[in-house]
Formats: C-alpha cells, structure tokens, sequence
C-alpha cells in the first residue's frame, strides 16, 4: 500500500479560514502538478481523503479531475491543521493495504503525521510541506513495537520546483 500525503495549494487570504479559495497561483500549480503525475503514473490513489477546509477540497477535486475522475474523494475528519496525528495513523492501520490513498490537509498535521508514520513519533516533525507537495510513503510489514502502528518507508517526495517551469 502507497500513501500520498499532499499539502493543500496557495490560497487567498479569507476572513473565514475555513472557506478560504485557492488562488490562481494555486489553482495553475494544482493543474501543473496533476499533469505530471498523470504523465508519469506515480499518483493513482483509489480514494482520495481531505480535510473540510476549502482549499483542501479544492486540491483534492483539482488533482482526481485531472488524474482520474472516477477516484473517489471523501471529506474526512482528523486532517485539521492541529488535530493529533495519531488519529489518522490508527485509521490507515486498519485502512487496507490492497489500495493507495491521498490525503489532502494542511501544516502542521502533515508533517507531524509524517513523522508519526516514518519515525514513530510526531515531535519533533522530521519533514516539512510546502504548498502543493506530495511525499509518498509505502507501508511495510512491520509495526512500532510500543504503539502498535504500522511503519512506514519514503517512497519519494514532490515539490512544485519539480515542474518543467520551476514553479
């Protein structure tokens, strides 16, 4: 099983956080980013997971209508910028590992579940997202022997400078 953990893109500022657009800048990269990962085939999620926040949603709709329509995307509780990381690992632990996922959230969640994943614990974060990257993990066979987790590999990391304009 691959995880693909994906920052939302730029957003304009908002009064409500929660309903803040993305901006053009981050609507161009989203399209950008799907495009290479549609040529290269690296990113093929069966579902797609994202926070309830705007721009999340706004990512997640921007890259599977790019990729592949048919991907499923679903709103999903525990992506907030400040929920405990340790919620969503227990919820991949018993996600199964016959299909890929995406998850589309925000700072510092990513990072802290990144770390959770990787390393075993989210303090000190390990990694960091800039807007629009993706770091895709693998799920091994092993567990962390004092959580119970399953342990998890890089797989390769993506970051918009990745792109033919250096975006």
């Amino acid at each position: 099983m691959r995880l693909f953990l994906i920052r939302h893109a730029h957003a304009l500022d908002h009064a409500d956080d929660a309903q803040r657009p993305l901006s053009e800048r981050g609507r161009k990269i989203t399209h950008q980013a799907a495009g290479f990962f549609k040529a290269n085939g690296c990113l093929r999620p069966a579902q797609v997971w994202h926070s309830p926040l705007q721009r999340a949603f706004a990512t997640a709709a921007g890259l599977i209508t790019e990729l592949d329509p048919e991907i499923a995307l679903v709103e999903t509780d525990g992506l907030l910028p400040l929920d405990d990381p340790a919620i969503m690992a227990e919820r991949l632990r018993l996600y199964p590992t016959t299909h890929d996922v995406a998850l589309v959230g925000h700072q510092p969640h990513l990072s802290a579940l990144a770390s959770l994943l990787v390393a075993g614990h989210a303090s000190p974060p390990l990694f960091h997202f800039k807007k629009n990257a993706v770091l895709a993990l693998r799920r091994s066979d092993a567990n962390f022997v004092d959580t119970g987790l399953a342990r998890w590999r890089v797989a390769w990391q993506f970051s918009p400078e990745f792109l033919p304009d250096g975006h």
